[in-house]
């Protein structure tokens, strides 16, 4: 099971502190928000942020790009370090679009995956979820994060295990919101296969809480 927390709930008045900690655990990615208040109601990070955490630690930069435009903005965090550009199924207008940033990515050398919200239905991705490296389940609606976990990401996630087995995907199934140490164990159970965490592990013992969710 690969962990990876979210720097959305980090306390940035002890960021050295916190990543030191994040990099003693068994954490192996490290989830890297993006909002740009206009797809999603919030704002967060920009890419001197996330240079500064390549600078901080050696895990591996899992980008989760909640914008308007991703083929913009992939190319903006790519530069600053992203190893993969998750982007959202709904900021696209078809398939084709999809693909198209999807190649651009790839292109760019790293990894790509796509991200649907609580309400939209699997069965969207089931012509295009092959070409990526990953599918992002959302259990919250994004842009804010504390948010209480939605049941309904457990029949997504069964369901795109499902596809993925049967088609011999290599695509892996992350989840992010309302993860803690009950709702990783019915997500692990449906088959996913990365956790983001925030406030379960920022508001608590950073090693310990990353260990219970493994």
């Amino acid at each position: 099971m690969i962990i990876s927390p979210s720097v959305l709930s980090l306390d940035f008045c002890k960021i050295n502190e916190q990543t030191e900690q994040l990099n003693r655990s068994k954490a192996e990615w490290l989830h890297f928000d993006v909002m740009d208040g206009h797809f999603v109601p919030n704002l967060t990070f920009g890419p001197d942020i996330l240079k500064a955490f390549r600078r901080l630690s050696n895990l591996f930069l899992d980008v989760h790009i909640m914008v308007s435009n991703p083929l913009f903005f992939s190319d903006v965090f790519i530069d600053a370090g992203a190893e993969m550009i998750t982007f959202h199924y709904e900021a696209c207008k078809d398939n084709e679009e999809c693909l198209m940033i999807a190649k651009h990515i790839h292109d760019r050398g790293i990894k790509a995956g796509i991200s649907i919200k609580p309400n939209t239905d699997v069965s969207v991705l089931k012509d295009i979820l092959g070409t990526f490296d990953l599918v992002l389940v959302m259990s919250v609606e994004p842009g804010f994060g504390g948010q209480s976990f939605m049941m309904n990401a457990i029949d997504k996630i069964k369901t795109l295990r499902t596809m993925i087995d049967d088609n011999h995907y290599n695509t892996l199934i992350q989840v992010d919101g309302g993860i803690n140490q009950e709702t990783a164990t019915l997500c692990k159970d449906a088959g996913v296969d990365v956790l983001v965490a925030g406030s379960y592990v920022f508001k608590n013992d950073i090693e310990k809480a990353v260990e219970s969710l493994c």
